[in-house]
Parts: structure tokens; C-alpha cells; sequence
């Protein structure tokens, strides 16, 4: 099969952030938008929650065959650190998320309107009463199975063709408990695309917390990397092995003729 090039790739990984970003992030603004003064709701949360995980499993079918789909700085940082992916690939696709992020950030307003920056563009902050200790745990935690589930999708023996949907229901899952804390963000390139965004529309911006979700993000999913590989490593030795025995029979009979 012919693989697509690099700038294919990249190409790929902004337009999916961006997709991620306007679907995901911009269903934020339009539930406020629509509830006016209302309190918020489960319902609501539960709404912009399936907003997402419709939104990356579009993406996966879309563009998995692509650039992989990952659309998540995170994700792409832990699938290198496990060598599923060359390190000199990653600059180009983080760069390619944030901006893909900033452009999906960029359309929320150009929808929705100055109102969308009003009641906060969806913009990751901390929730009332949430402190950094806390915010660090809940997107570690929330980014740690995002990862794990990836990492189980795309194995070779999982199921073929259903990729799409475990990880898009994961985010759904994810977002539920998650999103009262920090916003459920889970993805450096969502973090930061409607923070810079914000900021140009004048929004309010907690630059402050910036580093508390980026090092919680990353760190999640890298050691969702590592665990799921740490948990396949007695399978590729034990497979090894069982490949180094059947080729002793043939090496055995090629040394006696």
C-alpha cells in the first residue's frame, strides 16, 4: 500500500485538530449561547460530550488512513516515545495540531460570533474550587486512558475497523467526569488553539494553568504508552522465541547438506 507524504500528513493532522476543535470546543459556546441564563446541566455536558466523540470518530474514518489521525500532541509525543512513530515526524505534527487547533478556534468566532468569546469559547480553566494539584490529576488521569485506549485501538489484533468508535466513545466517557474539574481538555493542541484564540478576541485567558494541563497531558499519555507496552512486551519476546526455533530446523538441515 502507498503511503501519503509528509506534507499529506501534516495536512491531514491540522484539518482534523481543526474539525476536533470547531465541533468539540465550539459546541461549548453554542450550549451557553442557546441556554442564555439557565444553570448548566448533565444533559448539556452530556450534548457537548457527544460533540466530541462524533467529532473524532468523523476524524478517524476520514483521515486515519492518512496521517493516523492523531490530532493530539500528546498522543503523537506518546506513540514516539514507544517507537510506533520516528521522533523526527513529531515537530511537524505538533505543529500542525496546535495550528489545525487555532484555525477550528478561529471559525468558532467566525459562526458563533463575538458571543462565542463572551461565555468563554470553551476555553480550558480550572473549575470553581479546583486547584492545580487537582487539575493535574483529573487531566493526567483523563488523558492517561485516552492514550490507553488509542494504543489498544490501533493494535493489530484489535478488532478491525472499530477504531474509530473506541476511541470517540472513550472521549465521551472521559468528558463526563472529567470536564467539571478542568474542562476535560486532554490534548495540548485543544488547550492551546482557543487559548490563543481567546486572546485575540480579548476573551479571558488563564495563561497560569497552561503548563499544569500541557505537563498533565503529556505525562498522561505517555505513561498510557508505556503501560500498554510494558503489558504486550512477554508477547513480542515469547513470539521471538517461537521465530528463532522454527528457523533452527532449516539451519540445522542447510549445515548437513
Amino acid at each position: 500500500m502507498e503511503e501519503n507524504t509528509y506534507p499529506q500528513k501534516l495536512l491531514a493532522e491540522m484539518l482534523g485538530t481543526a474539525v476536533l476543535v470547531f465541533i468539540g470546543v465550539g459546541s461549548v459556546p453554542a450550549t451557553l449561547i442557546i441556554g442564555g441564563d439557565a444553570p448548566f446541566t448533565m444533559a448539556q455536558l452530556g450534548m457537548i460530550s457527544l460533540a466530541f466523540a462524533t467529532a473524532v470518530i468523523a476524524m478517524v474514518y476520514a483521515i486515519g488512513h492518512i496521517s493516523g489521525c492523531q490530532i493530539n500532541p500528546a498522543i503523537t509525543l506518546a506513540l514516539a516515545a514507544t517507537k510506533k512513530m520516528p521522533w523526527r515526524d513529531v515537530p511537524g505534527y505538533i505543529a500542525a495540531q496546535v495550528a489545525g487547533a487555532v484555525l477550528g478556534a478561529l471559525a468558532i468566532v467566525g459562526v458563533l460570533g463575538k458571543k462565542a468569546v463572551d461565555v468563554g469559547l470553551g476555553i480550558a480553566a480550572y473549575g470553581t474550587g479546583v486547584g492545580s494539584g487537582q487539575a493535574f490529576f483529573a487531566e493526567a488521569i483523563g488523558t492517561f486512558i485516552l492514550a490507553f485506549v488509542v494504543f489498544g485501538a490501533i493494535d493489530r489484533r484489535a478488532a478491525g475497523g472499530f477504531a474509530g468508535l473506541a476511541i470517540g466513545l472513550g472521549v465521551f466517557a472521559i468528558i463526563i467526569p472529567v470536564a467539571p474539574a478542568t474542562g476535560a481538555s486532554i490534548n495540548p493542541a485543544r488547550t492551546i488553539g482557543p487559548m490563543i484564540t481567546g486572546e485575540l478576541f480579548d476573551g479571558t485567558v488563564h495563561w497560569d494553568q497552561l503548563l499544569v494541563y500541557l505537563s498533565a497531558e503529556v505525562v498522561g499519555a505517555i505513561a498510557a504508552g508505556v503501560l500498554y507496552t510494558a503489558l504486550n512486551a512477554n508477547r513480542k519476546a515469547a513470539a521471538t522465541a517461537a521465530e528463532n526455533r522454527a528457523a533452527q530446523p532449516a539451519a540445522a538441515e542447510g549445515a548437513l547438506s
